[in-house]
């Protein structure tokens, strides 16, 4: 259970900033995953008024600010279109579409979750975060930082002409994944990317397109590279060994569903 003694709406980033250097305040999102711990918080800082919770599209980039929802991701025209409708179905099978009108995208990236969806599938793109303090950073190595007490303020994703597939296994529909498995192809690369290993999403793969294009053995090679590269773990939804398994299934079929887009 979390406890809260005092709850604010900030009002400026800066406002947001200074009181979250206090150990025992949190920026509070939709409180989905937060709420789940056992917390006694000081303040609770609500970033609800500062303009966060919309999409940007413009002919160079997407702008997505740390309050919006990941049902937004989910029914964004210019999401959809960009990324062949691979943010869909990222988002699509969380929980249910009560949960995904809650859920923020700045809550998703910042816990650096595991199970991440939505980590998994932006670092197969050419993404980066806006933090207020640190500026703007690569995901890939934003996911690999510690967590300190900066703000991440927004998503910033690249239009870079490209094709984008998502995959997953879940034990059930609106499970937490077993696998995560986002394929891209841009810049004259293929990325593979694999997220609830159980641990946090990597980038295991990135090589040149082969030469004769995506074809079906091109995929299964690629794949198992992927699979050989990527350190898996176990725990109650899957072995290591399952996961592994999982990553040249789920990969090769990625990549051929990036042959059919390009």
């Amino acid at each position: 259970m979390v406890t809260i003694q005092k709850y604010v709406r900030a009002q400026s980033l800066e406002e947001a900033y200074t009181l979250n250097q206090a150990r025992q305040n949190r920026i509070i999102g939709g409180m989905l995953w937060l709420k789940m711990s056992e917390l006694r918080i000081g303040t609770a800082i609500d970033l609800c008024d500062l303009g966060l919770d919309t999409i940007e599209e413009t002919d160079e980039e997407f702008r997505i600010g740390a309050m919006a929802t990941l049902r937004m991701l989910e029914t964004h025209q210019g999401l959809a279109r960009y990324t062949g409708g691979a943010a869909a179905e990222a988002v699509g099978s969380i929980v249910g579409v009560q949960f995904r009108n809650m859920a923020t995208v700045g809550g998703s990236l910042w816990g650096r979750f595991g199970f991440s969806d939505v980590l998994t599938l932006f670092m197969a793109m050419d993404s980066y975060v806006e933090l207020y303090k640190g500026g703007i950073v690569p995901l890939a190595r934003f996911a690999a930082m510690k967590p300190d007490r900066d703000l991440l303020i927004r998503l910033i994703i690249k239009k870079v002409p490209g094709s984008f597939a998502y995959q997953s296994m879940r034990n059930q529909r609106t499970d937490l994944p077993v696998l995560a498995c986002a394929v891209s192809h841009w810049g004259g690369r293929v990325r593979i990317v694999v997220g609830a290993r159980p641990h946090k999403a990597v980038l295991v793969l990135e090589e040149a397109l082969p030469e004769g294009g995506l074809t079906p053995g091109a995929a299964k090679a690629l794949a198992r590279k992927a699979a050989a590269a990527a350190v898996t773990g176990t725990n109650l939804r899957g072995s290591a060994a399952y996961r592994t398994h999982l990553i040249r299934v789920l990969a090769e079929r990625g990549i051929l569903a990036l042959g059919g887009k390009a």
